[in-house]
């Protein structure tokens, strides 16, 4: 997944979050990168038709924007769901799958969704606030609320 992959993403669940458009300081919060960052390729993610940015009111996908975020969402949940269900990584699951999602595409992704049980609902059985799939911790036992490692 590409850095515009995870702007999408972090500015989808933003919005989720909100219910409207994602504030820039919050987007860079989840990227962990500095607000003048986020800024800055939230103008990119505009300039592409993937966004739009209004000073002061926050940022909100366009129809593509959301289609993009979806998919790199729902890539995010499979990589989970191979670590947990294949490889049987529990315990760090959540900070492996953030590394290996700037470096699986979505190619690779459909080709690990083919050896996993995902549910058909994906990726709106993602909780944004513990940044994990809800299913995911309910077959794990986990609370759902439970931070983000």
């Amino acid at each position: 997944m590409n850095t515009q992959n995870q702007y999408l993403k972090a500015i989808y669940l933003v919005q989720r979050q909100e219910d409207g458009p994602a504030s820039t300081g919050k987007v860079a919060d989840r990227l962990g990168v500095s607000p003048a960052s986020a800024n800055e390729m939230i103008g990119k993610l505009e300039e592409r038709g993937l966004a739009d940015h209004e000073k002061y009111k926050g940022v909100s996908l366009t129809d593509d924007g959301i289609r993009m975020a979806r998919s790199a969402l729902e890539t995010y949940c499979i990589i989970e769901r191979f670590l947990v269900e294949v490889l049987e990584v529990e315990d760090d699951f959540r900070m492996e799958a953030r590394q290996l999602e700037s470096v699986i595409d979505e190619r690779v992704g459909e080709r690990l969704d083919t050896i996993i049980d995902r549910s058909p609902n994906c990726p709106d059985c993602f909780d944004a606030e513990a940044d994990v799939c809800s299913l995911l911790c309910e077959d794990l036992g986990l609370e759902v609320s439970e931070p983000a490692d």
